[in-house]
C-alpha cells in the first residue's frame, strides 16, 4: 500500500509539473464561474426588482435547487455534468501510454514494482486530482452558503458525491483509453466515444428484456441526474465504484497483455471474467430490500410521505403485485408512455421510491391490442382493413415486435378492460383485493402519490367510503357528462381531480324506491328541481335523525324544495339570488371568502388549511367563484354550526327577489320589489354534532355549480367537504415541506462584484500561479 502511495504522489507531481493539468483546472473554473455566476446574478436581479416593486413578494421556490441543481439537467452541476466529458479525455489521455512513448514501460515492466501497484498508484493520483476539482466546486457552494439563506446543504452534500463519483468513473474510463494505444489523440477521441457511449446507451435496446437490463445498467447518465436531485443510493454508489473497478482492472490487464505473450482466447477470458463479475456484483447490490437510502434534501423530496409509508408499513410482508397493462391500439397517449421500452423508466422514476419501503412488489406486464366496442374510429383511419392488420401496422410504425401481443378474444379472457377505456393502466392485487392505478393525459401522465396512497390503501383497509348521490327529483347527476353535471368531479375515470381516483367509490340512488343503504359514509343531495315527496322527505329525516353525514346543494329559485328539509337542523335558504357586479362577470356570479372556520375545518389536510391561515396572518383574503348562489341563515339548534363562506363588506353582494337577468344590464337594487341587503351574506355551512358513538356532519352550500363538470377550480372546496363528511379517511393528504432558502442575503451589487471576482479575477489567479510553477519547474 506504501509503494501505490509513492506511485500516486509521484505522479500527481509530474501531473501538476505539466501544462495539461493547469489548463483543465484553469477551464473548470472558468466554467464554474459561469454556470454559478449567472444564477446568481439574474435570480439578484429578479429579488431587487421584486423588492422595490412589490411589496408582497416572500421569496421564490429553493434556490438551492434553482441555482445548484437546476430542473433537469440544468443548474451549476447538471451544467457541469454536460461538459465534463468534454475535458476528461485531455486529462486522461496520456496517463499510460506516455511510458510507451518515453519508453519508460520498459523500466516498470522489469522493476520489482507490481503491475497492479502501478495502475492503482496512477489512479490514486487521478482521485486526487479529482478532489481538487471537487474542492473548487465546493469552494463556489461555500460562496452560495454565504448568499443564500438558510441553504440546503444536503442537497449540495449529494451534488458534489454525484460530481466525485462521476468524474473518477469518467477518468478510469479515459485510463483504460490510455492504456490501448500509444497515440495520446486516439486515447483521448477514443475516451469521448465512450464516454458518449455511455451516456446514452441507457435508451438503447430497450425493446428486449434481458438486454434492456444490462443495458440501463451500464448507462452512467440516469444515475448522476437522479443524486442531482438530492438521493443518494448504495445502488449508485456501488454502480459507479464496480465501473470505477472495472476500468482499471482493463487498464492492469492491458499493461500484463503487453508484457505476457497470451492468445486472444486468454486475453477475452479475462476481461470477460472481470465484466461478468461486475455485472453480477451490480445486481446482488441493487435488489429490493438492500438498497440502502439517503436523501439529502432539507423537504424530503425525493421520499414519500409518512403517511404512504405508514400504509405500506401497514401491508407487512404480504406481496403487492402490480399489472401494467398496455395497449398497442391506446387512443390516447398510453402506449407511447407504457411500451415494452419505456418499463426501466416506469420501474426507476415510478415505483422505486415505493419499492424502497415495500420491496416485495412483484412487476407484471400484459401487451395486448384492441379497440372500445362500438368505435369506429380507427377504422375509418385504415380502411378495408382487419383489426389484426390494422395492429400489425401499428406494430411496424412503433417498431415492436406483434407477436408478444394479445389479440382481442385473448385479453378480453383475461380480463375486462372496457370500463378502463382500453388504455394503460395498472392493476394493483393485495390479499386477494384488486383496484385499479390509472394513468391520465396530462403532461404528467403518471399518478399522484396521492393517488396511489389511497389505491394501497383501499387495498389494505376493509372500510371503503361509498358515497351515494340521489336520484329521481331531477338532481345533478355523477354520469351525466353536461357542463352542469357532477361527473368530471366524481366518477371521471380520466380526470386527475376525480374522487374515484382518489378513493371513494360512488352509487346513485333512488329515494323514491330505495331505502339509504346502511354502508353509506355520505349522502349527496344535489340541487332537486321538484318538490320532495313524502316518501323522499321520510327517507331524509330518518338518515338525518340516525347520525347520517350528508352534502345538500341549492340553487336560487329552488328554494322551496329543500327547506321543508333543511329547516329540520335549523337551516333556511334564503329568497332572492345574490347578486354582485364587476366589471368582468355576469352578476350572478358571486366571489365570497373562505372563513377561519373554513381553515380550521381539516385537520389531516395541513397543508391547506396552515396556507389559509397564513393568507389571514398576511391580512390577505381567499375567494372562490360560486355561480348562482342563494343565501344561508341558521338558528339555534342540537347542532353547532360553522360558517365556511361568507360574502364581502356590506352592499358589495345583494339578494334580488325577483327573477335575476344575467344577459342585459346590471341589475339595480329596488327595495321595494323585496331586495335585500346584509352585512354578510353566509353561502356555506358545516353542521356537525354528536351522535352515539360518533360525530354526525352536515354540509350545506347555498350553491350547486361550484361541484359541476364546468367549474373544475372550486373542486377542491367540494373535496373538502366530502372529506370532512367522511372523517378524512380519503382523499390522503400529504404534508408538504415548505422551502426555506427562498431568498438571497446579498443585494445585486454584492452578486456582481461576486461575478466579477469569481470570472475574473479567479481564473487569472490559477493562470499566474500556474505560470510560475511550470516556469520555474523548467529553469530547474
Amino acid at each position: 500500500m506504501k509503494m501505490i502511495f509513492k506511485i500516486a504522489r509521484t505522479e500527481l507531481w509530474n501531473l501538476f509539473f505539466s501544462p495539461v493539468a493547469w489548463f483543465l483546472t484553469l477551464i473548470f473554473v472558468v466554467i464554474c464561474a459561469v454556470f454559478y455566476t449567472g444564477s446568481l446574478e439574474m435570480m439578484a436581479n429578479f429579488q431587487d426588482s421584486f423588492m422595490r416593486t412589490n411589496p408582497s413578494f416572500k421569496g421564490f421556490g429553493s434556490l438551492t435547487k434553482s441555482i445548484f441543481m437546476g430542473q433537469g439537467q440544468q443548474g451549476f452541476i447538471g451544467n457541469i455534468f454536460n461538459n465534463l466529458y468534454l475535458f476528461i479525455p485531455l486529462l486522461t489521455m496520456g496517463l499510460i501510454n506516455r511510458e510507451f512513448n518515453n519508453g519508460t514501460v520498459k523500466l516498470l515492466y522489469s522493476s520489482p514494482v507490481k503491475l497492479s501497484q502501478i495502475v492503482w498508484g496512477k489512479y490514486l493520483a487521478i482521485m486526487g486530482y479529482n478532489l481538487l476539482l471537487m474542492s473548487i466546486m465546493a469552494g463556489f457552494m461555500i460562496i452560495g452558503a454565504f448568499s443564500i439563506k438558510n441553504i440546503d446543504v444536503g442537497h449540495l452534500c449529494a451534488g458534489i458525491i454525484a460530481f466525485y463519483l462521476v468524474v473518477c468513473a469518467y477518468t478510469a474510463i479515459g485510463m483504460f483509453m490510455s492504456s490501448i494505444t500509444n497515440y495520446q489523440i486516439v486515447a483521448a477521441i477514443a475516451t469521448f466515444i465512450l464516454l458518449f457511449v455511455l451516456q446514452r446507451i441507457g435508451g438503447l435496446w430497450q425493446e428486449y428484456d434481458f438486454v434492456r437490463d444490462l443495458t440501463w445498467f451500464l448507462s452512467i447518465e440516469g444515475r448522476a441526474y437522479r443524486m442531482l436531485k438530492g438521493l443518494i443510493t448504495t445502488r449508485d454508489v456501488m454502480y459507479y465504484a464496480l465501473i470505477t473497478y472495472m476500468f482499471v482492472t482493463f487498464s492492469y490487464l492491458s499493461l500484463l497483455h503487453g508484457r505476457e505473450l497470451v492468445s486472444r482466447g486468454k486475453k477475452a477470458v479475462r476481461y470477460l471474467t472481470v465484466f461478468l463479475s461486475v455485472m453480477v456484483a451490480g445486481y446482488l447490490t441493487s435488489r429490493p430490500g438492500y438498497i440502502g437510502y439517503w436523501d439529502g434534501t432539507r423537504d424530503q423530496a425525493n421520499t414519500i410521505a409518512e403517511k404512504t409509508q405508514s400504509i405500506l408499513k401497514n401491508m407487512q410482508d404480504e406481496p403487492l403485485e402490480v399489472t401494467l397493462y398496455t395497449n398497442l391500439l391506446d387512443p390516447g397517449m398510453g402506449f407511447r408512455r407504457t411500451r415494452p421500452d419505456k418499463r426501466n423508466d416506469y420501474i426507476w422514476n415510478f415505483w422505486d421510491q415505493y419499492v424502497r419501503f415495500k420491496p416485495n412488489i412483484k412487476f407484471n406486464y400484459v401487451l395486448y391490442y384492441d379497440v372500445m366496442d362500438g368505435d369506429n374510429g380507427i377504422y375509418k383511419r385504415m380502411p378495408g382493413m382487419s383489426l389484426d392488420s390494422i395492429a400489425r401496422e401499428y406494430a411496424k410504425m412503433f417498431e415492436t415486435n406483434i407477436n408478444r401481443y394479445l389479440p382481442p378474444k385473448e385479453i378480453r379472457k383475461k380480463i375486462d378492460l372496457q370500463p378502463e377505456m382500453l388504455r394503460a393502466v395498472m392493476q394493483l392485487k393485495y390479499k386477494g383485493k384488486t383496484i385499479f392505478l390509472r394513468n391520465y393525459e396530462d403532461p404528467n401522465y403518471w399518478p399522484g402519490q396521492d393517488h396511489v396512497a389511497a389505491a394501497l390503501k383501499r387495498l389494505s383497509n376493509d372500510t371503503i367510503p361509498k358515497i351515494y348521490a340521489t336520484t329521481g327529483n331531477l338532481e345533478r347527476d355523477i354520469y351525466k357528462t353536461g357542463e352542469r353535471e357532477f361527473f368530471g368531479y366524481s366518477i371521471k375515470k380520466l380526470s386527475r381531480m376525480a374522487l374515484i381516483n382518489h378513493g371513494f367509490e360512488f352509487d346513485s340512488l333512488n329515494l323514491n324506491f330505495q331505502n339509504i343503504p346502511a354502508d353509506a359514509s355520505a349522502l349527496v343531495l344535489a340541487d332537486p328541481k321538484v318538490v320532495l315527496n313524502d316518501t323522499v322527505t321520510e327517507r331524509l329525516k330518518q338518515f338525518i335523525n340516525t347520525g347520517g353525514n350528508l352534502l345538500i346543494l341549492g340553487e336560487p329559485g329552488k328554494q322551496y324544495v329543500l327547506n321543508p328539509l333543511v329547516k329540520q337542523v335549523g337551516v333556511s335558504l334564503m329568497p332572492g339570488t345574490l347578486v354582485q357586479i364587476s366589471k368582468n362577470e355576469t352578476p350572478d356570479k358571486i366571489t365570497p371568502y373562505l372563513t377561519m372556520d373554513h381553515s380550521w375545518l381539516l385537520k389531516e389536510n395541513k397543508s391547506f388549511s396552515q396556507g389559509i391561515r397564513t393568507f389571514f396572518q398576511k391580512g390577505d383574503s381567499v375567494k372562490a367563484l360560486h355561480p348562482g348562489a342563494t343565501a344561508l341563515s341558521f338558528v339555534d339548534s342540537s347542532f353547532t354550526v360553522s360558517r365556511l363562506m361568507v360574502t364581502g363588506p356590506k352592499g358589495l353582494v345583494w339578494a334580488k327577489a325577483g327573477r335575476l337577468v344575467t344577459d342585459s344590464a346590471a341589475p339595480v337594487f329596488v327595495a321595494s320589489e323585496g331586495d335585500y341587503k346584509s352585512d354578510s351574506f353566509t353561502v356555506a355551512l358545516a353542521l356537525s354534532r354528536q351522535y352515539e358513538k360518533k360525530e354526525q356532519r352536515i354540509t350545506i352550500v347555498g350553491d350547486a355549480d361550484f361541484m359541476s363538470s364546468l367549474r373544475g377550480g372550486t373542486h377542491g372546496f367540494g373535496n373538502n367537504y366530502l372529506s370532512w363528511l367522511n372523517y378524512e379517511s380519503f382523499p390522503i393528504t400529504l404534508e408538504i415541506i415548505p422551502a426555506t432558502d427562498t431568498l438571497l442575503i446579498i443585494s445585486l451589487r454584492a452578486a456582481q462584484i461576486q461575478k466579477i471576482i469569481l470570472l475574473w479575477i479567479l481564473p487569472a489567479a490559477v493562470l499566474v500561479l500556474g505560470s510560475v510553477i511550470l516556469l520555474r519547474r523548467k529553469r530547474q
